[in-house]
């Protein structure tokens, strides 16, 4: 049995009120960790019914230690992402939005002479486009200014590689935290923690969906992950004749409520973990 998810935490502490975006997004990221804290209760009992696939499929694989790992990684990243948050609302400071970067119109190639190729010409080629993920982010955004190298590592490195199981340390995630626009923290937690649309009641899921708008996440790529871990299920059921009979890919409430216990943003009501217990001193 379920009931609706608390109300965003806006007054956290007696007497003093939080910056209103702030809230509703530490509200949107207690709820992501409560939810992962869950799972890896769940998970390793449920894995043996047929309905587990619902669950394995947005994961891409049946193997428990690789879902169990993103889980961890997941919920430690929803613990920074607390912290960061809690830190801001100790200041008072609100959390700024994310916009895309205007890119700046392509100069027309020069017409090649006699005897030059295109490619020798200036502008005659065209340069590999920027990631989609690319923002910047609104003045205040970030707690301090990144380290020395974090820009160049992260003009490296995709902002989300799926098949990564590594799991950073507390130091790490928490500079991650501060460096990175806010929404491709929430589309990381997200792919970690297997929540999806249909996972998720609609108030929820609406949450989420203008995190990642508002605060640089890319929906980009979390479709792209989606199909990726789908076409990676696949392969593991074809050899499992005995799951075929299972619809996995659009999952409805009853069969999501029997594999999770809820729907993503409804609270069970024997939940050990309340939504306001903060994770860690700001």
């Amino acid at each position: 049995m379920t009931r609706p998810a608390t109300p965003d935490p806006t007054q956290d502490q007696a007497g003093r009120t939080m910056p209103q975006r702030l809230a509703a997004l530490l509200h949107g990221v207690r709820v992501l960790l409560r939810h992962g804290r869950r799972l890896v209760e769940t998970v390793p009992e449920r894995a043996a019914n047929l309905e587990f696939a619902a669950l394995a499929g947005v994961c891409g694989t049946y193997a428990l230690p690789t879902i169990l790992a993103r889980l961890q990684r997941g919920i430690l990243r929803a613990m920074a992402l607390e912290r960061y948050l809690l830190a801001r609302a100790a200041k008072g400071r609100e959390i700024g939005f994310v916009y895309p970067r205007e890119r700046q119109p392509a100069k027309p190639a020069a017409e090649p002479q006699d005897g030059e190729a295109a490619g020798e010409v200036p502008g005659g080629r065209a340069k590999p486009g920027h990631d989609e993920s690319e923002c910047t982010p609104e003045p205040g955004h970030d707690g301090m200014a990144p380290e020395p190298g974090d820009e160049e590592r992260t003009r490296k490195r995709p902002a989300f590689d799926p098949d990564d199981l590594r799991i950073p340390g507390p130091e790490e995630l928490d500079a991650e935290v501060r460096r990175r626009p806010l929404g491709r923290t929430i589309l990381a937690i997200c792919m970690d923690l297997a929540v999806i649309p249909s996972f998720c009641t609609g108030d929820f899921w609406n949450r989420i969906s203008d995190s990642l708008q508002n605060y640089g996440g890319s929906f980009t790529t979390l479709f792209k992950i989606r199909e990726y871990r789908e076409t990676s299920f696949q392969k593991e059921r074809d050899k499992k004749p005995d799951t075929w009979n299972f619809a996995w890919r659009h999952p409805g409430p009853e069969i999501v409520r029997r594999v999770l216990g809820y729907m993503i943003g409804e609270v069970p009501i024997f939940d050990p973990f309340d939504p306001f217990l903060a994770t860690a001193p700001p």
